[in-house]
């Protein structure tokens, strides 16, 4: 049977699915501008701003939700969660902009050594489509993956922070350090963006392997 609360839901679930899109196209942007030196400012720009309005409808329409239906139980983690999941993808789409204003304010740097970044960026890439994925299809199983895939980015983030203090290309180094920490905190969002997902499924952001197993798809 149809309940009051389920267009809303619907109307939710529209609205994360459209940011989900909107993130994954900006980070892509945002890489190929660094890496293949394409001056994508201006779309990445309007792409974080539909993102950003979109998360204002997200939180209206939970205000919404939370005084008429006064959701419990499953709902109510939906909900919650949404509002995490939805600053998540405004985060994303603020540093895929931060990405392309270091190519206006550093020039074309797709000259210098990438092969690291390269690397990682394909990781941040895979990770906010696990983490698109692992919301829309509730799959704790990609959320996992998430948190796996961070301790790779960490590890990259640490081990050439300092080789770039050592090099004599100021100009490679200062940009690759930006874009490491651009990249890095990406990742840390990617990560609450599983823990809110794992929440819905478990009610723990944190659950134990037994939870995750019994969730396998």
């Amino acid at each position: 049977m149809t309940r009051l609360i389920d267009s809303s839901l619907e109307k939710l679930s529209t609205i994360m699915a459209d940011m989900g899109d909107m993130a994954i196209k900006c980070i892509s942007l945002a890489t190929e501008s660094y890496l293949d030196g394409i001056a994508n400012s201006d779309k990445v720009h309007d792409l974080s701003d539909q993102i950003r309005q979109k998360y204002f409808q997200v939180e209206d329409l939970i205000f919404d939700m939370m005084l008429k239906y006064q959701p419990v139980a499953d709902d109510f983690r939906m909900i919650r969660s949404c509002t995490e999941i939805s600053y998540a993808y405004s985060r994303f789409g603020r540093y895929a902009y931060d990405i392309t204003q270091l190519r206006e304010v550093f020039g074309d740097i797709s000259d210098c050594k990438n092969t690291p970044l390269l690397e990682i960026s394909n990781k941040v890439k895979r990770m906010i489509q696990d983490a698109v994925l692992s919301f829309a299809e509730l799959d704790i199983r990609k959320a996992e993956r998430i948190q796996q895939d961070e301790e790779f980015i960490d590890h990259i983030y640490k081990s050439r922070l300092p080789t770039l203090i050592k090099s004599n290309d100021t100009k490679c180094a200062l940009a690759e350090a930006l874009l490491l920490r651009y990249l890095e905190r990406i990742g840390d969002h990617a990560v609450y963006m599983s823990d809110a997902v794992n929440y819905i499924i478990t009610g723990k952001h944190k659950p134990t392997q037994k939870q995750i197993d019994s969730h396998t798809k």
